[in-house]
């Protein structure tokens, strides 16, 4: 099993940063690779960024490419989402996620992951 303990939401006006974290503990040799995830009320939960943990490959969303970078600490197993220039649409429950299968390359389908951290929440005033 693996346990993933997200953090660092909070509320930022329109233009400010964020970054969040989640933590891995457990099993984390079987984890290929971590994702960021949102949902929003009424909403599906959608895919925003995917890092490998070998290689450090990454992957975004449209929408978030070139405002957020995912990151590892491979010694830290943590795993970092800097989220700079916010806009009021990123408002959303932030949630981490790993998947364990090495035969798909950064996946997008929140249904490729394995294990979900609790959610944090982030608001971006405007």
């Amino acid at each position: 099993q693996v346990q993933l303990v997200g953090s660092g939401g909070g509320l930022v006006q329109a233009g400010g940063s964020l970054r969040l974290s989640c933590a891995a503990s457990g099993r984390t040799f079987s984890i290929y690779t971590m994702g960021w995830f949102r949902q929003v009320p009424g909403k599906e939960r959608e895919f925003v960024a995917a890092i490998t943990l070998s290689g450090g490959i990454t992957a975004y969303a449209d929408s978030v490419k070139g405002r957020f970078t995912i990151s590892r600490d491979n010694a830290k197993n943590t795993v970092y989402l800097q989220m700079n220039s916010l806009k009021p649409e990123d408002t959303a429950v932030y949630y981490c996620a790993a998947c364990r299968d090495s035969r798909v390359v950064l996946p997008r389908a929140r249904t490729r992951y394995d294990y979900w951290g609790q959610g944090t929440q982030v608001t971006v005033s405007s």
